[in-house]
Parts: C-alpha cells; sequence; structure tokens
C-alpha cells in the first residue's frame, strides 16, 4: 500500500520483493505517479510482478474490500508514515502477521502517544496492556511525560490563548511528517497566530502543543518480530535553527548504540506496543534521559534506510518483508559495526528556480565513497517549504572513517555550487 512513490519502496521493497519471487500488489491512490515511476525511465532496478490498482487506500474499509476481492493474500505491507494503522487492520483482517493496530494508530496520533506514554508509568493503571499483547506485562520505564496538549478539529486556536504553556514550546500537526508546519513558539500570542497560519494551510487539522525538548537529537531503528526487538542501529541528526526543524545532516552512531539511552527508547516502545517490523524512533538526550520526540512504525527515510542496508551488509528489505509473511527473525542478523555513514543534505535557502547544481555521480577515494543524487531538477521552479521538500540533493558519505568522510564531504560541498534564482 502506497501514496506517492519514495526512494523507499522504488530501490528498497521493490527489488526486494523481486529477489523473495513475490508477486506484488500494489494498491495506491496515485497510479499514475507509480506508472511513471516504474516505467521506462527505472530500468536500473528488477521489479517483481508488479499489478498498480487504484485504490482508497486512507480507507480501510476500501482496501480490505478491495484485497478481498482477489483472494486472500500472503502478506499485507506499507512503508507508508500514513497507512500503518490501515495496513495493520486489513492483515488483522485476513488473519495475516501484522503491526498491532492500536500501536499503530497511538504512534502515527501525536496525542495519543503522549498519552499512552504518560499512562505506563509504575503507578499508573494500563488498561491497554491487558489487550494488547506486545505492551510490556510488567512496567520497565518509569515515565517521563513530555508537557503537551491538543488543538482538536474545530477547536478554534484562540482557545489557547490563555495556554499555561513551558514557553518555548512546539506546535505541529497531529498526524504531520517530515517536518512540515513544525514551529518553535515563544509566547501566547505567537503560539494563536501560528496556529491560524497553519490552519491557513490545513484547514481544521487538529494541532498539538507540547514541550520543547532542547539537547542532541538522535534516532533509533529496530526491527522485530513480535518476539525478538534487534536494534539495527541509530544516526545523530543535526536540524536547522529554530524555529524550524528541517534535517541537514545524519551521522551513524558507532555500534553499539549508546547508553542507557537505547534500553530507555526501547522500554518506551515496548509501552507503545512497539516490536513487529522495522521503526524509526526521534529522541533527544537530556543528561542520562531519553525522551522521545516521535515513533514513526516504518523505515527511516531520505535514503537513510537505503544506506542502512549498505552499511550493514544484511539483506535489510527482504528482512522486513519476511517478518509480514510471518517468516521469524534470526537471533543474530550478521550485520557490520564497524561502517560510518555521513548523509548531507543540500537545502534551498529561497524560493525560486534551481538555475544550476552538479549532476548525480558516483566517486571513491581514500576508502570513503561520495554518492551524490539530486532531488531537484534544474529548472525546476519550488516555493521554500522549510521541510525536506527543501532539498536539493543528498550526499551519501560511506566509508569507515569518520574524519576522512567528512573531510571528503567538506571537500565536495566547496568545490560544487547550487544557484537559486
Amino acid at each position: 500500500m502506497a501514496l506517492n512513490p519514495t526512494d523507499s519502496v522504488t530501490e528498497g521493497f521493490l527489488p526486494a520483493a523481486a529477489r523473495l519471487g513475490l508477486a506484488v500488489t500494489l494498491l495506491t491512490d496515485q497510479p499514475e505517479a507509480h506508472e511513471r515511476a516504474y516505467g521506462n525511465g527505472r530500468q536500473d532496478h528488477a521489479f517483481p510482478a508488479l499489478d498498480i490498482v487504484p485504490c482508497d487506500v486512507r480507507d480501510f474499509a476500501e482496501v480490505i474490500g478491495r484485497i478481498a476481492a482477489d483472494g486472500r493474500p500472503d502478506a499485507v505491507f506499507t512503508n507508508s508514515d500514513h497507512l500503518q494503522t490501515q495496513a495493520a487492520l486489513a492483515a488483522e483482517y485476513f488473519g495475516l502477521p501484522g503491526k498491532d493496530w492500536r500501536a499503530a494508530l497511538r504512534t502515527k496520533n501525536k496525542a495519543e502517544l503522549r498519552r499512552a506514554l504518560a499512562a505506563t508509568g509504575p503507578d499508573a493503571a494500563d488498561p491497554l496492556r491487558s489487550a494488547d499483547p506486545l505492551r510490556s506485562a510488567d512496567p520497565v520505564w518509569s515515565a517521563d511525560p513530555v508537557w503537551s496538549t491538543e488543538l482538536a478539529t474545530g477547536q478554534e486556536p484562540a482557545t489557547l490563548a490563555g495556554l499555561d504553556a513551558p514557553y518555548p514550546c512546539v506546535v505541529k500537526p497531529r498526524e504531520g511528517v517530515a517536518s512540515e508546519d513544525v514551529v518553535l513558539v515563544a509566547d501566547a500570542d505567537e503560539l494563536v497566530w501560528r496556529c491560524v497560519e497553519i490552519r491557513a494551510r490545513r484547514p481544521g487539522a487538529a494541532l498539538v502543543v507540547e514541550e520543547f525538548l532542547d539537547g542532541e537529537l538522535r534516532t533509533l531503528e529496530t526491527l522485530g518480530d513480535g518476539r525478538t526487538l534487534h536494534v539495527l542501529g541509530g544516526f545523530r541528526t543535526e536540524l536547522s535553527p529554530p524555529p524550524h526543524f528541517i534535517e541537514e545532516r545524519l551521522h551513524l552512531l558507532p555500534a553499539p548504540p549508546p547508553q542507557p539511552h537505547t534500553d530507555q527508547v526501547l522500554a518506551q516502545l515496548r509501552a507503545l506496543g512497539v516490536g513487529f517490523g522495522v521503526c524509526h524512533t526521534e529522541y533527544v538526550v537530556q543528561g542520562d534521559r531519553a525522551r522521545l520526540i516521535e515513533v514513526n512504525y516504518r523505515a527511516i527515510g531520505d535514503q537513510c534506510d537505503l544506506v542502512l542496508a549498505e552499511l550493514l551488509d544484511i539483506p535489510l528489505f527482504e528482512y522486513i518483508l519476511r517478518t509480514h509473511l510471518g517468516e521469524p527473525l534470526p537471533d543474530d542478523l550478521g550485520a557490520r559495526t564497524d561502517g560510518r555513514v555521513r548523509m548531507e543534505y543540500v537545502l534551498a535557502d529561497r524560493a525560486g528556480r534551481l538555475a544550476s547544481a552538479p549532476p548525480a555521480s558516483v566517486t571513491e577515494r581514500d576508502g570513503v565513497r561520495l554518492d551524490y543524487r539530486p532531488l531537484r531538477g534544474v529548472g525546476e521552479e519550488h516555493p521554500l517549504h522549510r521541510t525536506n521538500r527543501d532539498f536539493l540533493g543528498v550526499l551519501r558519505a560511506t566509508g569507515t572513517d569518520q574524519g576522512r568522510i567528512d573531510a571528503a564531504v567538506a571537500q565536495y560541498l566547496a568545490a560544487h555550487r547550487w544557484e537559486i534564482v
């Protein structure tokens, strides 16, 4: 199930399905875009037998009905952040392995995420735990709730004028992705007008206002089969200056991931019922505490998943699909631990037309591989989004020596220009 085509699906999951000998039915509300993505321009990838079927994939009842018309499948899978609950409900309907739909919903809904974590302390009664086998039977994490409140659909932003919030705080769409319309606000007046501004772009959207978690931003990448939960690795993320939160670069953290933060994140994932399939979790380090920003119950994006599979030297996308086919994961994935990567995103700093930019290239020198991929074509004109839609290109620098990687990236950026007019 998919919305728009993504690199994760085009270069990761579909080729993996082909290697596994699977036939794939792709349900999507954007069939023409997928036809273009897998047409003559994408002959560099080996795709499986692929049937692209139009479907309102945001409606789980439509998804179930469309699948049922073709007979019971072997697996239902999506990597879309927006479709995890629908896919989980469809898998459950057909008696197939999948994520618990409640865990998918409570991670997608950022207000429910905060409520669920606040309710899972050792002294809190947790009615969800008895109904959800993946949730920990014994509390293993002492609740460290993040202050938050919700501006519900239909509720006017003016109602937040007298909010007793810990300013500065963050406002974001309740079901948002990619830092779109995520902004730091300094006081109550700014909070109200930022909410009005966001609602102008997203009429009626529910918003979340929450405590600003200042500190080093990290990720934890996990893969589980409901029995075993593997830590694939983690990244340190550098963001643009506030008030917006745009990812500018990521560095792979050396394995094994740092403690005690990793264990704290895993405990919070268990409390949320997360443990099946792949998951990308973002958290902030504050001393010895790991405080969750958000849980994305899918693979990390923006080509980081592709690089992770390459560096770990494991069939990562096949493992993910096999899990949804009901196959257990091995106790040891056999992943390499000496790889390092720097993902450098070249950002537009203004609206306009991209007049010049370097072409795609791959070079290797002194043990560092540089793979530059344009994400916007020369001649294209775009507004400034203040999200990852402002990426002009991505530079993937890999090797085993972080110092050499950083030096190679600096040399590449100094030698090339991106001009917007």
